[in-house]
Order: C-alpha cells, then structure tokens, then sequence
C-alpha cells in the first residue's frame, strides 16, 4: 500500500501570480486507481491549511470516514472581492446587487469565472491526471464548491458535462444574477448528458437566508428542464453560511458521488 499524501502544486494563474493547488491522496494500492473531487478554496479544505477565521472542511477526514477518492483544492485566497471576481462568470448573465451594495464594490466584481474555469479545467486536469493515481472519464470527476465557490461548481460543470458527472453546488451564490438569467443559461447548457447537480444551501442568517430564497426558486425553475433523476436539492433550515455547514453537508454529497457516479 502506498501511505496518503497531502501534495503542494503552483501553477501559473491569469494575474501574474502563481495559484496554489494542493492535491490530498488516500492511502491505496499501487495499481489503484481513484475517483476525484476538484474544488474551489483549497485554502479551507485541509486541517493543516491554516483556514484562520473561517473554518475548515476537513475533506481528509471525510475521505477516511466515507470512502476514498482524491481531493484537489484549488486555492481561493486573494481578496473577497478578488475571489468573487474569479468564481463569477459573465457568461452567466447581468449582475444584480443589492441596493445597500457600495458602489466601490459594485464597480470592482468585474465577472471573471471563465477564466478561473480555463485553469481548473485546461491546466489543473491535465497535470493532476497525469501526476497522480485518479481515474480517467467523466464518471470518475466531481466539481465543488461553497458560496461563490458553489456558483462556480454550478458553471463549471455544466460548462464541460463531458469531463465532469457531478457537482456539489453549496450555498451558491445565485443572487447575483436574475432567476431567468440562471435558468436561460442553463438550458442552453442541455446536451443529453448533463451531470447531477447535488445543491445544497442552509437558512440562517445573511447572506444565507437570501441564499436559500433563491436557490429553491431556481431549483424550483430548473425542474422543469433538467432530468430529475439528474437533481437533488438539500435545505437544512437550522444551518448558517460556513465552513463547519459545508463539512457536514461534504460527507453526504462525498458519499452520493462514490455510490451513484456510474449512473451519470
């Protein structure tokens, strides 16, 4: 057997700066092959990441407890403001801030997911399959992500449903764009073999409480488009927008894409 590792890569990233991935491998057999879950904010994934005020995901722990799989977390450490930039795309549709917004920050999410979605899936595939023990195919990759990290997964993987057969779509951040802008562009994501979409949003407190209002409406919305078998939607009302919600909810969703990735 091969001991697990917890891996640090740095790839060239669009600003000029070097990004982070780190890239966790259980323990497994030499000719073992592994399935694996690509996620944003790598810098709150591992227990010994210094995640600081914002908490921690624990994905080894989960690994360990529901079953094995590789985890790569690409990092999202910049500024808020930054990290809101590179996990929204334009694509999408127009932005829609809240009026109690401030116009300095309006002004400064210039929508730059596309690019963030260009790296994880044009560089950090290519060399995580090639560097590391994980299986090859569609059935084998996940997507996930929590607040504009969930957005994100959302794009992402219905953006290239022929490399990814699931994604983990955590208090996403659906309120910066129109119901019908989501649900348009959604539909024009349909090609026969989309993946399953795990969604997932708490309801306590801001902006979780927004969050959830507006996932279950385009949830709701998209039901009348998307395979059902293809959807799951997962409200835990007593639940707030952080990392310690999203490390529970990771387990569950960890376990559904083990046991049912070879339906998608």
């Amino acid at each position: 057997m091969i001991k697990e590792e917890l891996f640090e890569l740095s790839f060239p990233y669009y600003t000029g700066r070097n990004r982070r991935v780190r890239v966790y491998v259980p323990e497994h057999g030499e000719a073992e092959r592994l399935p694996v879950v690509y996620m944003t904010d790598g810098q709150n994934l591992f227990e010994d990441n210094n995640p600081g005020q914002f908490g921690c995901w624990y994905t080894r722990e989960a690994v360990k407890e529901v079953g094995k799989a590789v985890i790569v977390g690409i990092h999202n450490d910049e500024s808020p403001i930054q990290r809101t930039r590179e996990l929204t795309a334009k694509s999408i549709g127009a932005l829609c801030f809240p009026d109690e917004m401030p116009e300095f920050i309006r002004k400064s999410i210039i929508p730059e997911g596309e690019l963030f979605d260009d790296f994880a899936v044009n560089t950090v595939m290519p060399e995580i399959e090639k560097r590391f023990p994980v299986q090859k195919g569609r059935n084998a990759a996940a997507f996930c992500g929590s607040s504009s990290g969930g957005l994100q997964a959302y794009f992402t993987a219905l953006s290239h449903s022929e490399k990814f057969c699931m994604s983990g779509v955590f208090s996403p951040t659906f309120p910066l764009y129109s119901v019908g802008d989501i649900v348009g562009w959604t539909a024009s994501r349909l090609s026969g073999s989309e993946p399953y979409l795990y969604i997932y949003s708490g309801a306590v407190g801001e902006p979780e409480e927004e969050i959830c209002r507006s996932t279950q409406a385009v949830y709701d919305s998209i039901t009348e488009i998307y395979p059902a078998e293809r959807l799951n939607e997962v409200i835990l009302f007593d639940q707030p927008h952080n990392e310690s919600a999203w490390a529970t909810i990771f387990r569950d969703f960890l376990h559904t894409f083990l046991t049912r990735r070879a339906e998608f």
